[in-house]
């Protein structure tokens, strides 16, 4: 994901909103109760240390092929379908991927779903990192990758004990991080961009989406994503509202986070509202120290809480 500069007048549209809501979300901050929902930070914890333990999971390396079956073993055994999509993707010098998306759908009989995604793949190469030899290393994407993971395979259990009042799918995006952001854009938000053209069916269009992506930092907060708010404001509404039921202001703040190039843009580019949910003040973002010190089981509980709420809530 790359980050980009914000106009002046949606800091001023973002102001404006801050000062009418300020009353309600203080509210709603000082009254809730964090209550269960059934989402376990523990088990979200671990399941994203199994992942990371394969290293980094560039696409067309050994590590990347058991990281994917592991996701596909664990998600078979919670979701009512997964589905495999499968591809080969040829990259600006030539270079063929064998690349996968994968798709846990939980209640798929129903027609009113939501859609979760999350990428899965890590970056070859850590271009923020200090020194030319680190710079040349693949990233170990604990918070880049394996938190989003790690959430959806704990999310898969919480909905496996609970049932979502509405269907669910749940997208595991492959060669998100795989090229260069630019400008330009070039073999980056693969994954995404092949879904967007090989929808589940012709007429797929579930009533929102969240993107997740680096949700585990020990340091937590998701401030708005300014292409999401833009875009599909309504959604960014709704997650920052159930956020603040749960007694989540501290970490889902009324702030701009700045635009963000992310597996959400090709989404609403096909017409589906999807937005992005990252905390992108990350120092270890790219580089050799995204480990799994970096990110704690509270703050994937704390977002957990929020995806589980979202679609069980009456």
């Amino acid at each position: 994901m790359k980050p980009v500069l914000v106009s002046f007048a949606i800091l001023v549209a973002i102001a404006c909103r801050g000062d009418a809501q300020k009353g309600t979300s203080e509210s709603n901050a000082t009254k809730a109760t964090k209550t269960s929902t059934g989402f376990s930070g523990a088990a979200a914890y671990n399941y994203a240390k199994a992942q990371f333990d394969f290293g980094p999971r560039v696409p067309g390396t050994p590590a990347a092929q058991r990281a994917g079956d592991w996701i596909i073993r664990q998600m078979r055994s919670r979701a009512d379908t997964v589905v495999v999509q499968s591809f080969t993707y040829t990259t600006a010098d030539g270079k063929k991927l064998q690349l996968r998306n994968i798709l846990a759908r939980f209640r798929p009989e129903l027609k009113d779903r939501v859609l979760y995604l999350t990428h899965w793949d890590s970056r070859p190469i850590a271009e923020s990192a200090a020194t030319d030899a680190e710079r040349k290393m693949p990233t170990p994407a604990a918070n880049d990758g394996a938190s989003g993971v790690g959430m959806f395979v704990a999310l898969g259990d919480a909905l496996k004990k609970k049932k979502p009042n509405v269907g669910v799918d749940l997208l595991f995006t492959d060669g998100e991080d795989y090229g260069q952001f630019g400008p330009p854009e070039v073999d980056v938000l693969i994954g995404a961009k092949y879904f967007a053209t090989h929808l589940p069916s012709p007429d797929y269009h579930p009533l929102y989406g969240v993107l997740f992506d680096m949700i585990g930092d020990k340091d937590l907060r998701i401030p708005y994503e300014m292409i999401s708010f833009q875009r599909a404001p309504e959604v960014v509404a709704r997650v920052w509202q159930t956020a603040a039921d749960l007694g989540y202001s501290d970490v889902f703040v009324e702030e701009s986070g700045g635009e963000i190039i992310d597996d959400h843009v090709p989404l609403l580019d096909a017409g589906l509202h999807v937005i992005d949910v990252i905390d992108l003040t990350y120092p270890p973002h790219h580089t050799p120290q995204d480990t799994m010190d970096k990110i704690s089981p509270r703050s994937l509980g704390i977002v957990g809480d929020v995806a589980t709420a979202l679609v069980t809530r009456e």
